[in-house]
């Protein structure tokens, strides 16, 4: 078993970060939703590690519940 690793770990992550803009240019809202939905599915897929995605997933929702709440103050 293996822990979610948090630390920055993408080799280029300014490209990576183009590159995910750039493959989400001329969609409408609908289509970007549809492409993120892929991309982490077979993100997940590779890992494979169930508990590394739960941890995953524990990680990205408590970041997204404080930055609504840093936004109704």
């Amino acid at each position: 078993m293996t822990a979610l690793t948090t630390q920055a770990n993408i080799k280029g992550p300014d490209e990576f970060y183009a590159e995910l803009l750039a493959v989400h240019e001329g969609l409408t809202k609908q289509q970007s939703d549809a492409l993120n939905a892929r991309l982490i599915l077979l993100l997940a897929n590779h890992i494979g590690d169930r508990q590394v995605l739960s941890e995953a997933l524990a990680a990205a929702a408590l970041n997204v519940r404080t930055e609504d709440h840093r936004h109704e103050n």
